[in-house]
């Protein structure tokens, strides 16, 4: 199969001064050293974490295969008392197991009732939550969600886009993240908000031609490490080692932009929803005309949108 030759571009590593100075205004990923997380770093052991938020039942994706696939949803849903999910995560190799006995799991937390409640660390794992010092680089108002990770050896997390600024709290473990600029959508073969390249490492290029245009950009998170992801910047993430970690997302945009069901932050803008509702709609129109028409004013379309919509300013 043909693989790609990437070329990769690592991401700056710099102070919590330097980000708020320089890096935050600009809406450029980086990678934040030195901050204050609390005792989080050295107490979330797994006998810690097992013994701190004991026995409830936490549901967790389980997978037979490293990379998971939300597109295909590769894996399945099972419950488990945390304290047990916490150990069978940080196991290699399982005497008990829902699949096979080198099957990957993986938490992310979420509200009591899915449909309604959002994510946060201080309401789901209070107990841990106090262990936590959240970097705050917005206001109150803004908070959206904090979500608690856990993640197996070797899982990898499918490439995709958020709609809410985030920073991504690795507080045990090692991660390696991918990323590329929102502007390479047009390379990454797009679902929604996810891409169809699994394997970013070694893509099929047969089948994703395009993607050797997408740039990508890289780094290596360890505990402590607190990355920044702007809103619509694709991301996959891999966990190198057994890790916990936590992502914590606020709206970068007035509240009254982002649709109100949304529990997730992975909605789309509501004007941004209204534009694609209207575009499909358009679309629909133009197969009321001949091939040769359709091709003519469906680029006519694509000129106005470029004229109206895009901008070059950033890499």
């Amino acid at each position: 199969r043909e693989q790609a030759a990437v070329a990769v571009q690592r991401l700056e590593r710099v102070t919590r001064e330097r980000f708020l100075r320089d890096i935050y205004p600009r809406r450029k990923p980086v990678v934040l050293t030195g901050m204050e997380l609390g005792t989080c770093t050295t107490k979330w052991t797994v006998d810690y974490l097992s013994q701190a938020e004991g026995s409830k039942e936490v549901k967790i994706h389980v997978s037979t295969v490293p990379q998971m696939d939300f597109l295909s949803k590769n894996f399945v849903y099972r419950t488990l008392p945390f304290d047990v999910f916490v150990r069978r995560a940080a196991e290699v190799k399982h005497k008990e197991y829902f699949l096979t006995e080198d099957e990957k799991y993986y938490l992310r937390s979420v509200g009591e009732d899915v449909r309604k409640d959002i994510a946060d660390i201080r309401k789901q794992f209070p107990i841990l939550a106090e262990d936590v010092n959240i970097p705050e680089y917005f206001e109150k108002e803004q908070f959206f969600s904090s979500v608690f990770r856990i993640s197996s050896a070797g899982l990898q997390l499918w490439t995709h886009y958020d709609v809410m600024d985030n920073f991504l709290i690795q507080v045990t473990g090692k991660k390696r993240v991918v990323l590329y600029s929102p502007r390479d959508a047009p390379y990454l073969y797009l679902s929604g908000t996810k891409s169809e390249v699994l394997d970013v490492d070694n893509p099929d290029l047969e089948k994703y031609p395009l993607f050797v245009k997408a740039k990508r950009y890289q780094c290596f998170l360890e505990a402590g490490d607190v990355l920044f992801i702007p809103a619509l910047w694709f991301h996959n993430v891999i966990s190198e080692e057994f890790g916990v970690a936590l992502n914590v997302f606020w709206k970068h945009l007035p509240a009254e932009c982002y649709d109100k069901t949304d529990t997730y932050g992975n909605k789309d803008p509501m004007a941004a929803s209204r534009a694609i509702q209207i575009l499909d709609r358009a679309l629909k129109t133009l197969e009321e005309l001949p091939e040769e028409y359709r091709d003519f004013y469906a680029r006519r379309m694509v000129l106005r949108i470029q004229e109206k919509a895009y901008r070059n300013d950033y890499g």
